[in-house]
């Protein structure tokens, strides 16, 4: 399994979302390449399918995409447990982790 993680320089989530994503993975008894990319124009936002910083792409799909979203260098938000955060759940990212294994 391949996990990429888009950011934007200095992006206030990204460690939240390394540690989650690791966490995950952890309790997943998963394993995974991480690949972190820096996102640095909006050119490079749209080519790489970056909905907002941090995003997480595994094996190329973005599992938390929503319709309608477009290409952003903005802060992303994630939904989880009726709270918006700036990282995925650890639980979210079990449950996409998961469902990516699954054949």
């Amino acid at each position: 399994m391949e996990v990429a993680v888009l950011y934007v320089p200095a992006c206030p989530n990204l460690d939240r979302a390394r540690r989650r994503l690791q966490e995950a993975l952890d309790a997943a008894h998963m394993a995974a390449t991480i690949t972190e990319t820096e996102i640095s124009s909006p050119e490079d936002a749209s080519r790489m399918r970056m909905s907002g910083s941090p995003t997480i792409l595994i094996d190329g799909h973005d599992p938390f995409a929503e319709p309608g979203d477009r290409a952003s260098m903005s802060c992303r938000l994630y939904r989880a447990s009726g709270a918006i955060e700036g990282a995925p759940s650890v639980e979210q990212l079990v449950a996409v982790l998961e469902r990516s294994a699954s054949p």
